[in-house]
């Protein structure tokens, strides 16, 4: 899953990215409320960890116009403003969730990962569908009793299908959710990942909807 952090120190910022990543999350930082806007305009991301005190203003400005704007991109407010008065204003100005820094980036990907569950409409934090299972907390995959070995890219590509059967997601939607800024993305990339994870789950799991993308069935 894609994220957006919006941190204007670049230590804690770059900290927040790999600590992230390690869970299997991608991610993308900015550090002003201008460089945000312009990143939601133009890029497609799961969730954005956002901080209220930036160089340009305040992070639940940015909060109040998404959510104006109908936006509903799930949202934590990471920030040094930890009083309850402001844990309530927060929430109640439209983040999803709120964690006071410092903090443990444990319990910052759970609570990532409880955003995006919820956001997906599901009560479990696993992912079941035929007899396929994935545990996004643990990245691991099992079908059946047997475990599946599934690279990173992989993994991401099978969940982002699995968290809505029947959706078809193109592979500019695809290559959105997997790689971030820095990274370089080879024009075949997702066919590749896609033509691996069918050799490991059989030819039939992921369905190639021609001209626009890909899908599992719907029900499994």
């Amino acid at each position: 899953m894609r994220l957006l952090i919006v941190e204007d120190d670049p230590v804690l910022s770059d900290g927040l990215a790999v600590g992230l990543g390690l869970s299997g999350f991608t991610c993308d930082a900015v550090g002003t409320l201008a460089d945000a806007r312009a990143a939601l305009r133009d890029h497609e991301f799961s969730a954005m960890v956002l901080d209220i005190m930036l160089p340009d203003g305040a992070g639940t400005d940015l909060l109040a116009q998404m959510r104006a704007a109908g936006n509903r991109l799930p949202v934590l407010l990471l920030t040094a403003r930890d009083r309850v008065r402001d844990r309530v204003e927060g929430l109640d100005a439209g983040a999803d969730d709120y964690l006071g820094k410092p903090c443990d980036l444990d319990e910052l990907a759970a609570r990532l990962r409880a955003m995006l569950r919820r956001g997906a409409g599901r009560a479990t934090a696993t992912v079941a569908w035929r007899d396929i299972v994935m545990d996004p907390a643990a990245m691991t995959a099992t079908r059946g009793a047997d475990v599946l070995r599934l690279s990173r890219r992989e993994f991401a590509i099978l969940q982002a299908l699995l968290d809505r059967p029947g959706r078809i997601l193109s592979r500019a939607q695809l290559e959105e959710r997997l790689y971030g800024w820095q990274e370089d993305v080879e024009s075949n990339a997702v066919e590749v990942h896609i033509h691996h994870l069918r050799a490991k789950l059989g030819r039939d799991a992921i369905q190639t909807v021609r001209g626009v993308g890909y899908r599992v069935a719907e029900g499994g």
